[in-house]
């Protein structure tokens, strides 16, 4: 456990350090939307190198070839703070994260979700419509949006997949885009949630990237159906690497 504090404290020294590094040039991309897309690519560069740098990585198990330029909502489960590293590194196109609104406020987090990325505060009801209307707006512009559908990190230890939010799948629908599901199966066991209780190691994290699902042809009633659908994707897929894991 000590060795697992020290490692923390690396990684955390790591992300720090880099995004510092960056910094003038995350801010000059982050002054005007058009330049977002460069603000992404700065911040993919940034992810590997403070994982790298630690000795965490992130190796992706795709079903299919994804076509980066199309409009994707990107639908992961969450148990890591990595899995935000994991999807910046995953999607090539510009894109944009869905988070809590206290990321607002992060030192790090702060100045992407003044800028391109959305917060959402889910204690109001209309902010959080509002939050929805621009990330639709940003679907309909292009650009990818990469929202956890549990919208938070579960508490419990080892992390079990909880109900998903139906946000991101009328969204998928109203617009016509596909959805891509994405399992995150063992970041929790490099770093759970933020690493304050139980640290860090270094590691290789498994990211399935699933077929994205085709939405053209549903209707806002199918929404349900459409979660439970990428829900139980996650799930077998969880459900399959436990399995491997604890029969050798």
């Amino acid at each position: 456990m000590i060795l697992k504090k020290v490692h923390l404290y690396l990684y955390q020294g790591s992300v720090a350090f880099f995004y510092f590094l960056f910094w003038p040039f995350l801010y000059y991309f982050s002054l005007k939307p058009d330049r977002y897309k460069h603000m992404n690519a700065v911040r993919r560069i940034w992810g590997f190198i403070s994982s790298f740098t630690v000795g965490i990585s992130y190796h992706y198990h795709f079903e299919q070839d994804i076509d980066w330029s199309k409009t994707y909502i990107v639908a992961p489960n969450h148990t890591s703070n990595l899995d935000i590293t994991a999807m910046s590194l995953l999607v090539k196109s510009n894109c944009c994260f869905m988070g809590k609104q206290e990321l607002v406020n992060g030192l790090v987090t702060g100045l992407f979700f003044r800028t391109v990325d959305i917060p959402v505060n889910r204690e109001s009801k209309m902010a959080s419509f509002k939050a929805f209307k621009h990330a639709m707006e940003r679907l309909a512009n292009g650009i990818t949006v990469i929202i956890f559908p549990e919208a938070t990190i579960p508490d419990h230890y080892p992390p079990n997949l909880h109900g998903f939010k139906n946000g991101p799948f009328r969204m998928a629908i109203e617009l016509k885009v596909p959805i891509i599901p994405v399992t995150s199966v063992n970041t929790w066991q490099v770093l759970w949630d933020d690493g304050k209780k139980f640290g860090s190691k270094p590691g290789v994290c498994d990211i399935f990237v699933h077929k994205p699902i085709e939405t053209a042809h549903l209707t806002i009633n199918d929404a349900d159906a459409l979660r439970d659908q990428v829900h139980a994707i996650i799930s077998k897929n969880i459900e399959e690497h436990d399995h491997r894991r604890t029969n050798g």
